[in-house]
């Protein structure tokens, strides 16, 4: 056997990229409303490349969540490093604002979009949606906890119910900005929202 038959063939396509074309279809199409045929149509692979590279569609569906939560929701995890509640909850909002009026990309929030109805074949992936929500949620309520415990934040309502308060405003954004509202729209609410969040020092 030659040396060469035991290096695997090269894919011939870039996995980032291709996965980046799946990202935007179940983006706007959803999980169950993205065919195998629209994935491997927009990637620019075949079927045997789909499975053998990213497993089967609901495992390129959670890949294509991954790189979600890297990049267009990738100002949320810095946002928690803010020094202050105040700085982190403007940062939250002014990140989310700017990245719904992003037209370069489908409307609203793939993890809220993603499968929120849909037949028992795509249980699961409601599931993990609903698991990174929530992950999310507790992520912001641990560190509004540390702004309570530091006197930067009230404590006239629990952390927990603080979060929830946040994440149901970017909810509601994303629901505006599949209504196609405006950058500056946008950008409004999230300053409303800012201006009248509870008991920021």
């Amino acid at each position: 056997m030659s040396k060469t038959s035991c290096v695997g063939r090269p894919k011939g396509f870039d996995v980032d990229d291709v996965l980046e074309k799946a990202l935007a279809v179940f983006w706007a199409k959803g999980y169950e409303g993205a065919s195998l045929s629209d994935l491997t149509q927009a990637m620019g692979i075949n079927k045997p490349s789909l499975y053998s590279t990213f497993g089967n569609k609901e495992e390129l569906f959670l890949k294509a969540v991954d790189l979600y939560e890297q990049r267009p929701c990738g100002y949320f995890r810095p946002a928690l490093e803010e020094a202050t509640a105040k700085a982190v909850i403007a940062a939250i909002l002014n990140g989310a604002a700017q990245s719904l009026a992003d037209h370069n990309n489908p409307q609203g929030c793939m993890l809220i979009q993603g499968a929120l109805t849909g037949s028992d074949a795509c249980k699961s992936v409601k599931q993990a949606l609903i698991d990174r929500r929530r992950n999310h949620q507790n992520e912001l309520k641990i560190r509004l906890e540390v702004a309570q415990q530091q006197g930067d934040l009230t404590t006239a309502y629990s952390a927990e119910s603080l979060a929830q308060y946040l994440a149901t405003i970017i909810q509601g954004m994303t629901i505006q900005a599949t209504n196609c509202i405006s950058a500056a729209e946008l950008q409004n609410i999230a300053d409303l929202a800012f201006s009248h969040f509870p008991g920021l020092e």
